[in-house]
């Protein structure tokens, strides 16, 4: 075999020289001190532009947001696109968990290797009410124990900014005249894509609630209209983010949607450990009633929907057992440490009492539903497709009549239920599956919602859904 010279080796990139190499030509060379030495500095010059350029590599590329939200009160500065100063790609595409990890490289894919956690973006950071609670910030004891939940509050500012991002990509695309069917599976597809859809593992929370008007909330998306509400969640391993919105393009509509959105900040500031839920709810009550709304020539005093409330939730359970009134009552339950809140009002130009009405869309199993032996083979073989599908969180018609059946991890491309309705009622009423009907106001009336989750922390109480854009 013939040797190559150094010098082909070098032409042909099977060798690179070296640092004492330079050395040797400096002495065969007896050429002035001068010329080496400018030689040296241009070859350290290569060098570290070398290096400069693997660095680049293995980072995300980061944008600057420039997208300005349509939506009426919106808050100043709200950027539809603010994901791209995470290294986001627009439309997203990148799983969100690959943003935050320290090893992700240029597209995003995240190294098996990597055991921290990832620095999720942290919530809106408020005190505990009640000066009983005083002490909580400073107290080290205190810190410690939030340092051993590390793992459950990653789980959820996990989910958190999921919600961000795909509402922002909402935003972005809801304009007049949209189909609303296909509002809600291009936001669904996002939601999927970018929590890494996997079962139960984590996925889609619940589906996207999409109200019109005097409807305040869960109807299935049939046409678009003037106020509508936007209602989506995110879960990683059962821990729940709820969080909603409402759309309007018509500025008449303002002082409905400002009383709803500061109602619920009212809430979110009245709430903390030790906190009694009536108390929570006359603070919203309070500010709510306070706006009233001129529609053609008429004023419409802001109501309060009082049989609607927020809630908490615990891991597979959106409605995890105590309930957060938006009017002044008599519940004397106290919130307590640790808990998780979906902090949710409802303010409406009509009576301020909903009632069920429309065709039902949305269900879910009971969370401590009742052994009931089944008779119709059919009902036998849906509950086994909710239970591997969806457990005990809320699912919908449309994703039991997809190809995949609601989750494509699972399921892959034959999970489509087929002549499903009777084994569906079937299961409603053995008290198994819990169906959730539209719940309407009167008729030409306007209704308006927000929502935030927050959890109650040892030190603070922490707004997990809190975005520049609410």
């Amino acid at each position: 075999m013939t040797n190559k010279t150094e010098e082909e080796q070098v032409i042909n990139g099977e060798h690179e020289p070296r640092e004492d190499d330079d050395e040797d030509d400096e002495e065969e060379d007896g050429e002035g001190v001068g010329d080496a030495t400018a030689a040296k500095k241009k070859k350290k010059k290569k060098k570290k532009k070398k290096k400069k350029a693997a660095a680049t590599n293995g980072s995300l590329t980061k944008g600057t947001p420039s997208k300005v939200a349509q939506g009426r009160m919106l808050n100043a500065g709200s950027f539809t696109d603010y994901y791209l100063a995470h290294g986001q790609t627009e439309p997203p595409s990148i799983p969100v968990v690959n943003l935050f990890s320290a090893s992700a490289d240029e597209s995003g894919n995240i190294s098996s290797d990597s055991k921290s956690l990832p620095p999720f973006p942290t919530g809106e950071i408020q005190p505990h009410p009640l000066e009983s609670n005083s002490h909580r910030i400073s107290s080290a004891e205190l810190r410690a124990a939030e340092r051993l939940q590390a793992d459950l509050y990653s789980k959820l500012r996990h989910a958190s900014e999921i919600h961000r991002q795909v509402r922002h990509y909402a935003q972005s695309f809801i304009q007049p005249g949209i189909k609303l069917i296909d509002m809600c599976e291009r936001l669904e597809e996002c939601n999927r894509l970018l929590v890494q859809e996997n079962g139960l593992e984590r996925g889609i929370g619940f589906p996207t609630g999409c109200s019109i008007n005097h409807v305040a909330a869960r109807t299935h998306p049939t046409a678009y209209d003037d106020v509508m509400k936007v209602d989506f969640g995110t879960q990683i391993d059962g821990r729940i983010i709820d969080c909603a919105w409402t759309v309007s393009f018509n500025p008449r509509f303002d002082p409905l949607l400002e009383a709803v959105k500061e109602g619920t900040n009212a809430g979110i500031r009245a709430a903390g450990i030790d906190v009694r839920l009536c108390d929570v709810g006359e603070s919203v009550q309070e500010v709510m009633e306070s706006y009233e709304v001129e529609l053609d020539g008429k004023m419409h005093p802001v109501k309060c929907i009082r049989n609607l409330n927020g809630h908490s939730i615990g891991p597979y359970n959106i409605h995890g057992g105590k309930s957060v009134p938006i009017v002044k009552n008599d519940d004397q339950t106290k919130m307590e440490e640790g808990e998780v809140f979906a902090i949710e009002t409802f303010g409406t130009t009509g009576r301020g009492y909903i009632v069920e009405a429309l065709e039902c869309s949305h269900f879910m199993k009971n969370f401590e539903c009742p052994h009931v032996p089944l008779r119709i083979p059919r009902a036998k073989k849906l509950l086994g497709h909710i239970n591997k599908t969806f457990g005990t969180l809320a699912f919908c018609r449309r994703w039991l009549e997809r190809e995949d059946g609601g989750s494509f991890a699972v399921n892959g491309n034959t999970g489509k239920q087929e002549k499903y309705m009777g084994a569906l009622k079937n299961l409603c009423d053995v008290g198994i599956v819990q169906p959730y009907p539209p719940l309407c106001d009167v008729k030409g009336s306007y209704t308006a919602q927000y929502e935030h989750t927050l959890i109650l922390r040892p030190t603070c109480k922490e707004v997990l859904s809190r975005g520049d854009d609410f």
